[in-house]
């Protein structure tokens, strides 16, 4: 499956920008994705799902935005960092 390795690679962006050992904190990861980036939208969003529910991300989400063209990148993160 192709977009289990797509959202594998999203999440080590994620761990890159963010570090291993706050991983924890990361509540939201964006996504653009385009309609001619070869992937299965519904696809790629379940797999990432499934990959943030667990440790280390622990109930993360994702926001795919579909684009036009074969844009595939991750736009943001969304990060807790227990500060009021």
């Amino acid at each position: 499956m192709h977009e289990m390795s797509v959202a594998l690679e999203v999440l080590s962006i994620v761990e890159q920008h963010v570090g291993t050992e706050s991983l924890g904190t990361v509540s939201k990861v964006g996504l653009e994705v385009g309609d001619e980036a070869g992937v299965v939208l519904e696809s790629l969003e379940f797999c990432l799902g499934v990959l943030l529910a667990a440790a280390p991300f622990d109930s993360a989400t994702a926001d795919v935005e579909r684009v036009d063209g074969d844009t595939l990148r991750v736009t943001y993160l969304e990060v807790e960092d227990g500060r009021t």
